[in-house]
C-alpha cells in the first residue's frame, strides 16, 4: 500500500509530463495518456480489494508521522469512488481520441491527465489544506479544458466557471484557516477527536461555512447556476467528465467532512431542505429547455439533491443509499452526456427542434441513450432504481415523509424529460432540420471507437444494475464506516 496509494496520484501526473514531452507526436500522447490512466486504475482496484478485506489503509508520506504529515487514506467510500471513477474517464479518453477533436490539441492529454490526478488526490487526501491542493489541481486542469480550443460563447460561459470557483476556493482556504486557528491540526482523523472541545456556535459556523463551500462545487441549490451555463458549452468528452466526476467530489468532501468533523453539528433541516430545492428547481430547469445538453446539465443539479437527501437523514440508511446513488450517477451521468456527443457527432447539433428521426439513422446511439435514461430516471431493474429505492426506504424509517414524495415526485418529472429528449432527437421529426449531409433513411453511426466508449460506459451501467445486491452491501458497509469513523481514524493516527 506503501507505493500504489501515492502510485493513484503520482500515475496521472508522471505521464502528464511525458505527454508535455512528446505534445508533437499525438499518437504517442493517446497511448501514455491510456497507459497512465490505466496504472492507476489497476492500483485502485488492488487498494479497494485490499480496503475490503482488511479495513481502510493510510499511508504517511516521508518521515512525517500524522497527524503532522501529509497522510493518504483509503476507506471503503474513496476506494469504491476512485474505481468507479476511473473507469469512467479511460472510457471518456477513448471517446475523445476517437473524436479527433481536442484530442488534437497538443494541450488535452497533460492536462486531462492532470485533472484525473486532482480528482483522485481528493478521494484520498487524509487532511484538509491537501484537499484544497487537490481541488486546485483539478480546478486548473478544468480551467483550461472547458475552454480548450473553443468560441467566443464558450470562453465567456467558462470565464463564470472559472470566477465562481476562485471566489469559492478563497472561502475554502478561510474555512481552513479558521480550523487551524481553533484545533492546531488540519488532519481529519485528527480533527475528529479535537474539534468537539471547540465553543458550539464556532462548530455550527464552521459546519455552514464547509455546508455553502462544498456546495457550491456540487451544485446544491441556491449556489446552482453557474453549471448549466457553464457545462452545455464545451465538447461532449469534456462535459461528460465534469459531469461524471467534478460535482461528485464535492459531495464527497461534504460527505466526509460532515461525518468527522461535524457529527453532533449537523442542521438535518436545512440539509433536507436544500435537498428537496436542488431536485426540484433542477428537474423544473431541465423540462424548461430546448437542447439535448442543456436538459442533461440541470439534471446533473437535480440528481444531487438525491445525494445530499442521504446525507441530510445521517443514518446508516441514508447514506448508504447516497453512497449507492453516486456509485450510479458517476458512469450514469457520463454515458449520456457520451450519448449526446454521438448526436452532435451525426446530427451536427442537439438542439430538439434541429434534430429527429435519429432512432432510424444511428439506431446504437437511441439504445444507448434508452439504456441510460431508464437508469437515470430510477426506472426498475436499472442502477437508479436500486439507489432511490434505499433512499425512499431510509426517509420512510425516520419518517422523512415529505421529503421522500418530493423525491418520487421528481423522479416522475425526470421520466417525462427523457421521453421529451426521446421525442425530440430520436423519434419525431425536426421543426428546424439541420441542412441534410446524406440521403433520408441512410444509418448514420458515429466513429467505431466513440461508440464503443459509450456502449462500454452503459455497460457499466447495466453491470451495475446487475451486480446491485454486492454493491449496495458495500455502500452499507462504507456508511457504517463513516457514521462510525473509529476504524478510519485508527488506521490513520496508528492506534
Amino acid at each position: 500500500m506503501r507505493i500504489l496509494l501515492p502510485l493513484i496520484v503520482v500515475a496521472p501526473l508522471a505521464f502528464a509530463a511525458l505527454a508535455v514531452m512528446v505534445s508533437g507526436h499525438r499518437s504517442l500522447q493517446r497511448a501514455l495518456s491510456i497507459i497512465g490512466v490505466s496504472v492507476a486504475l489497476a492500483a485502485s482496484v488492488v487498494v479497494l480489494v485490499e480496503v475490503e478485506r482488511h479495513g481502510p489503509v493510510a499511508v504517511t508520506l516521508g518521515a512525517w508521522p500524522a497527524p503532522v504529515g501529509i497522510t493518504l487514506v483509503a476507506d471503503l467510500l474513496s476506494a469504491l469512488l476512485l474505481v468507479v471513477g476511473l473507469v469512467t474517464v479511460l472510457a471518456v479518453l477513448v471517446f475523445a481520441v476517437g473524436q479527433k477533436g481536442d484530442d488534437h490539441l497538443p494541450a488535452f492529454h497533460p492536462v486531462y491527465l492532470a485533472l484525473i490526478a486532482g480528482v483522485s488526490l481528493s478521494f484520498i487526501t487524509g487532511d484538509l489544506f491537501n484537499l484544497f491542493v487537490a481541488f486546485e489541481i483539478t480546478l486548473v486542469a478544468s480551467y483550461v479544458l472547458i475552454t480548450l480550443g473553443g468560441d467566443r460563447q464558450q470562453v465567456r460561459n467558462g470565464t463564470t466557471y472559472v470566477i465562481i470557483n476562485m471566489l469559492t476556493s478563497i472561502a475554502f482556504l478561510v474555512a481552513i484557516a479558521l480550523v487551524y486557528a481553533m484545533t492546531g491540526t488540519m488532519n481529519l482523523a485528527d480533527l475528529a477527536g479535537r474539534i468537539g472541545a471547540a465553543p458550539d456556535h464556532l462548530r455550527t459556523a464552521l459546519a455552514m461555512l464547509f455546508l455553502v463551500v462544498f456546495g457550491v462545487k456540487a451544485a446544491v441549490f441556491p449556489v446552482f447556476s453557474w453549471l448549466p451555463d457553464s457545462y452545455p458549452a464545451a465538447r461532449a468528452p469534456i462535459v461528460a467528465v465534469f459531469a461524471g466526476l467534478l460535482t461528485k467530489v464535492g459531495v464527497y468532501s461534504l460527505l466526509r467532512v460532515q461525518t468527522l468533523m461535524f457529527p453532533s453539528d449537523r442542521p438535518s433541516v436545512i440539509f433536507l431542505t436544500l435537498a428537496g430545492f436542488t431536485m426540484v428547481v433542477g428537474v423544473l430547469g431541465a423540462i424548461a429547455q430546448n437542447d439535448m445538453k442543456r436538459i442533461l446539465s440541470f439534471h446533473i443539479v437535480s440528481q444531487i439533491g438525491y445525494m445530499i437527501l442521504g446525507i441530510g437523514l445521517f443514518t446508516v440508511a441514508g447514506i448508504a443509499g447516497a453512497v449507492m446513488f453516486l456509485i450510479h450517477q458517476i458512469p450514469v451521468k457520463t454515458s449520456l452526456f457520451l450519448v449526446s456527443g454521438l448526436v452532435e457527432e451525426s446530427a451536427g447539433s442537439t438542439a430538439l427542434d434541429r434534430v429527429g428521426g435519429l432512432v432510424r439513422r444511428t439506431p446504437i446511439a437511441a439504445v444507448l441513450f434508452g439504456l441510460a435514461a431508464l437508469s437515470l430516471a430510477g426506472i426498475p431493474p436499472f442502477s437508479g432504481f436500486v439507489g432511490k429505492l434505499s433512499l425512499v426506504e431510509a426517509g420512510f424509517g425516520v419518517h422523512a415523509y415529505v421529503i421522500v414524495g418530493v423525491s418520487l415526485f421528481v423522479s416522475l418529472l425526470t421520466l417525462f424529460s427523457m421521453v421529451k429528449i426521446w421525442n425530440g432527437v430520436f423519434w419525431g421529426t425536426a421543426e428546424q432540420p439541420m441542412v441534410p449531409t446524406v440521403a433520408p433513411g441512410t444509418i448514420v453511426n458515429a466513429p467505431r471507437v466513440m461508440t464503443g466508449a459509450t456502449v462500454f460506459l452503459v455497460g457499466v451501467t447495466v453491470a451495475i444494475a446487475v451486480l446491485a445486491g454486492p454493491i449496495y452491501e458495500l455502500s452499507v458497509r462504507a456508511a457504517e464506516g463513516l457514521v462510525h469513523p473509529s476504524a478510519y481514524v485508527d488506521a490513520v493516527l496508528g492506534r
